[in-house]
């Protein structure tokens, strides 16, 4: 009689395909890259001193004080085109929140465990960590203020600085691994050209207009 077949493999695959193997090293290597360089996870950590500093960072790249800073320069601003600019400025970080919230949650990419979750004002997603919401907001904005403000170049250079100085403190702070934040990045940069695609106005949008 003809032989029983061998039971299928459940665990692993004797002739794993090359992009298996470049994935799992990926992933090997990004979490043990996340875990060396998060030295202010905490207070104990290598540089457990600048732990204040970086979660003042933190809070600077969060979405609360940016919604409540430009939702209350929409209501004080007396210009027509200030209005313009702050509008689209809320629509992108509305933008950026949804689509955050909506990644994270197909993805359900835990924090790193060595993660304090000490968080600045946190909601059910936040629980996960891919992509980093500040890395992708910190692109996002740095993006708009470079092509809507008119800075000095040192004011330039700052900006961009800021932008890569969160997406770095994300890292050492333990509250992201290194692809959750470049991850962030890119999807902050691309979110971008989206708003820039759907740019409001007062002509495209003149009832948003009217309520302010």
């Amino acid at each position: 009689s003809a032989a029983a077949p061998l039971p299928e493999e459940d665990c692993m695959k004797l002739n794993p395909s090359f992009l298996g193997i470049a994935l799992s090293s990926l992933l090997a290597i990004d979490l043990w890259a996340s875990k060396r360089l998060g030295v202010c996870a905490g207070e104990g950590s290598a540089w457990g001193s600048t732990r204040p500093l970086m979660k003042v960072i933190e809070v600077s790249g969060h979405g609360i004080p940016w919604l409540l800073g430009t939702f209350y320069g929409l209501c004080q601003s007396d210009s027509s085109a200030a209005r313009e600019v702050l509008l689209k400025l809320l629509f992108a970080l509305l933008l950026d929140l949804v689509m955050v919230a909506v990644v994270k949650g197909l993805v359900k990419r835990r924090r790193p465990t060595h993660n304090k979750m000490d968080m600045f004002v946190t909601i059910s997603v936040d629980k996960y960590s891919f992509p980093s919401g500040h890395a992708t907001r910190a692109a996002l904005v740095c993006r708009f203020v470079l092509h809507h403000l008119v800075l000095a170049v040192p004011l330039r250079v700052l900006v961009v600085l800021w932008a890569l100085i969160v997406g770095v403190s994300r890292v050492m702070l333990g509250r992201h691994n290194v692809t959750d934040v470049l991850f962030g990045l890119l999807l902050g940069y691309a979110l971008y050209s989206v708003v820039e695609y759907c740019w409001l106005s007062p002509l495209s949008a003149p009832a948003l207009f009217a309520l302010w």
